[in-house]
């Protein structure tokens, strides 16, 4: 790996690090040299991935975080800033989907996913982001977005709405941020095998999905380490405002 890659000294928090995308990418930051906060609802569920980053030799430690409680966002940044320091790249990865057509989504769908999706992003990245102006240190936030913040598909109207949200929220943030040396940027991933979906996909209904993506390929969680180490490294240094597609070309072939 190019030194310019490298993540030596620096501190990264990763959400919604309990399973699926967020288990992987702490792992791969850390294997990149950084020191990883992994946050949680529940950090019993993270005591696999520290013990895991710990035996590879890396550095980890558990944070419980709720990112839709303002509160609970404030609450573990004091937690972390106190005891660990001030964290200068963070993943903003948590997030829920509830599948569902759209006359059927109540009130509470729409509270749940939107809370946990757009809002825990504007709190964990603005949150983050005045701790590193206080401490006088640049930084880089990595929005987790989805294709779906530029495009559509059915039963989750909620979800797409938050991730384009995402998307313009990681613009808005990069514009105001870039004179405090913190840039903001945003991955877009496409369909991702993980555990949480791998059944689904390899369905019917799944093997329809992958004949409508250019690639007929599904993505890997390993698809997503060049673009995430880009964007947290100074390899990104000039990138600030930036969305990332990650995904076969699915985005551009408007099927």
């Amino acid at each position: 790996m190019s030194d310019l890659f490298r993540l030596d000294g620096k501190l990264a928090l990763v959400t919604g690090a309990s399973a699926g995308l967020g288990w992987h990418f702490a792992q791969v930051l850390a294997k990149a040299g950084a020191g990883v906060i992994v946050a949680a609802r529940r950090t019993d569920r993270l005591q696999g991935l520290v013990e895991a980053i710990t035996a590879a030799g890396g550095t980890a430690v558990a944070v419980e975080l709720d990112v839709s409680d303002a509160k609970s966002v404030h609450a573990a940044f004091e937690t972390m800033v106190g005891t660990i320091g001030t964290p200068d790249i963070i993943v903003n990865n948590a997030g829920i989907s509830i599948v569902k057509p759209l006359l059927e989504h109540d009130e509470s769908d729409w509270d749940s996913v939107i809370d946990t999706n757009l809002k825990g992003v504007w709190l964990v990245a603005t949150e983050a982001a005045r701790r590193m102006v206080a401490a006088g240190i640049p930084g880089s936030i990595i929005n987790i977005a989805s294709i779906l913040g530029e495009r559509v598909a059915g039963g989750i109207a909620p979800y797409a709405v938050s991730k384009a949200g995402v998307v313009q929220a990681t613009k808005a943030m990069a514009l105001e941020l870039a004179r405090h040396r913190i840039r903001v940027n945003a991955i877009l991933p496409g369909y991702i095998a993980t555990d949480i979906n791998r059944d689904f996909l390899t369905s019917d209904a799944g093997e329809r999905l992958r004949a409508r993506i250019p690639s007929r390929k599904f993505g890997e969680p390993e698809d997503l380490d060049g673009p995430l180490l880009l964007l947290a490294s100074d390899a990104g240094r000039a990138m600030s405002g930036a969305t990332i597609a990650v995904d076969g070309a699915h985005l551009v072939s408007g099927l």
